[in-house]
């Protein structure tokens, strides 16, 4: 008979209760340990707001070792100077010899060892921390606080900055943190040094977290930003309180404030003197492009949109478009600077 019950069915059968309606009909939440998803044979399962892991998977995913046995049920998991031992059906384990409660006892479902989550990671000493809004768990297995907070920022419960989203509390100017993911060009995962687990802005005004991947999605971000503004209309010295028309620094100048809140001058000939040079032969998607214009050094800037493409304002005709990077502004060309 119980063969033909799934899974799920089976599980609150033998946890004696019934299961919510989200364990029968939503997602099962992914898993992130330090910041990378985990591939398990078998998805979670959550009871009774528990969520159930294979346990061999999780445990090895943590650098433990795991030893189980069919005759007694009982599964030994050791790291380090750790050793918890658990045997199948029992409200309680044994960790170093001491003995620590579960939430809901594990099961042996299809011939898979299935536990608590929460009880997998913290009982290695690891912090796991609950997403509901991503539908997604984290643990975090190492204290590496290799990076720094630049500018004081809340520590939200969700990638999200709307007035509603909770938030953990402040992280100071300085103060030191882990970045676990990268949740997109907006938002970091990360955590601090008290072991909370939260999402801070991914902004460079924040903290000193830099990676070719974040970059990469930063400047798809700029371009995507920017692109709401194609046919905007050329006004040489736009004002910066406005966004009915632009000059080419102007523009510029909106799209970094608005999507990455940096400062930058008001003049092309000033924001050429921001970030580091990069050749042509280096451009990726954001960079900045000063070129020659009106007799002037550099008299024009546009953002390298990738695919040899200019996002730029230089005519009344056209107003904001995109351009071709061809000869005819390569002629013209002084230099590329990356701010990110």
């Amino acid at each position: 008979m119980l063969k033909r019950i799934g899974s799920m069915a089976l599980l609150g059968l033998l946890l004696g209760q019934a299961l919510p309606a989200h364990a029968q009909t939503g997602a099962a939440p992914d898993i992130y340990i330090d910041g990378k998803k985990l591939v398990l044979p078998v998805d979670p399962v959550i009871a009774g707001g528990t969520t159930f892991v294979p346990m061999r998977a999780v445990f090895e995913s943590q650098k433990a070792e795991v030893r189980w046995s069919n005759a007694t049920q009982t599964v030994n998991a050791v790291k380090d100077d750790i050793l918890l031992t658990y045997r199948i059906g029992e409200k309680t384990a044994k960790l170093n010899g001491k003995t620590i409660p579960l939430p809901q006892p594990g099961s042996l479902i299809n011939g898979t060892v299935m536990l608590p989550l929460r009880f997998v990671g913290e009982s290695l000493g690891n912090v796991v921390q609950w997403h509901p809004a991503l539908n997604d768990i984290s643990i975090s297995t190492l204290r590496e606080f290799r990076n720094s907070v630049a500018y004081g920022v809340n520590l939200r419960t969700e990638p999200d900055n709307s007035p509603d989203t909770p938030i953990r509390g402040m992280l100071a100017k300085g103060e030191k943190i882990q970045v676990l993911r990268e949740i997109d060009a907006k938002w970091l995962e990360v955590r601090t040094q008290d072991d909370r687990i939260g999402f801070v802005s991914a902004k460079p005004l924040y903290t000193d977290y830099t990676s070719p991947e974040l970059a990469k999605l930063q400047g798809e971000e700029l371009i995507a930003f920017g692109t709401q503004y194609i046919g905007t209309p050329y006004e040489f010295g736009a004002a910066l309180d406005q966004t009915d028309t632009f000059d080419c620094s102007s523009f510029v100048h909106h799209v970094f404030e608005e999507v990455l809140s940096l400062d930058l001058p008001r003049v092309s000939y000033n924001q050429a003197k921001e970030g580091r040079e990069v050749g042509l032969d280096e451009l990726r998607v954001g960079d900045l492009l000063f070129f020659g214009a009106r007799g002037l050094e550099i008299g024009h800037v546009g953002i390298y949109a990738g695919d040899n493409r200019i996002l730029h304002t230089f005519s009344k005709d056209k107003g904001v478009h995109f351009d071709d990077f061809d000869e005819k502004w390569k002629k013209r060309f002084v230099t590329a600077r990356r701010l990110i």
